[in-house]
């Protein structure tokens, strides 16, 4: 055999590894009734859940816990997803800036118990470069 011949055989047995490797840490987007599902049987990979947070007639968001002086590291919310299934969702770092501002919020993690641990947060907030109306 060749050296190039081998030399391609290794790149190809380390492209696998790689394409195997990432594959493995991927996560799906599901919504909050499958994420309860999948807990139940026994399977904790990590999820992404696509939702809008909970907020009253007035559109004051309701059901957020946040605390800095108690626990820092512990923000609780209400997050509606796309069936809307309202879920309580618990994330132990500080809550997001301009949180309250946004749209649409994405979590990964896993349900624990009977609450969604979330690892990350994005939020999908509105944009700040929309047009505003230019008095004549």
């Amino acid at each position: 055999m060749k050296k190039s011949h081998i030399i391609g055989i290794i790149v190809i047995a380390l492209a696998i590894g790689i394409i195997m490797t990432s594959v493995g840490d991927a996560s799906t987007y599901v919504s909050f009734e499958e994420a309860i599902e999948r807990a139940q049987d026994g399977d904790e990979t990590k999820v992404h859940v696509v939702g809008r947070l909970k907020k009253d007639a007035q559109g004051h968001i309701v059901g957020m816990n946040y605390d800095p002086l108690v626990d820092p590291n512990y923000f609780s919310f209400t997050l509606v997803d796309t069936n809307r299934f309202e879920q309580r969702v618990v994330y132990f770092n500080p809550k997001p800036q301009d949180f309250e501002r946004s749209e649409q919020v994405v979590i990964t993690g896993n349900m624990k118990q009977d609450v969604f641990v979330a690892d990350k947060i994005l939020l999908k907030c509105p944009s700040k470069y929309v047009e505003k109306e230019v008095q004549q």
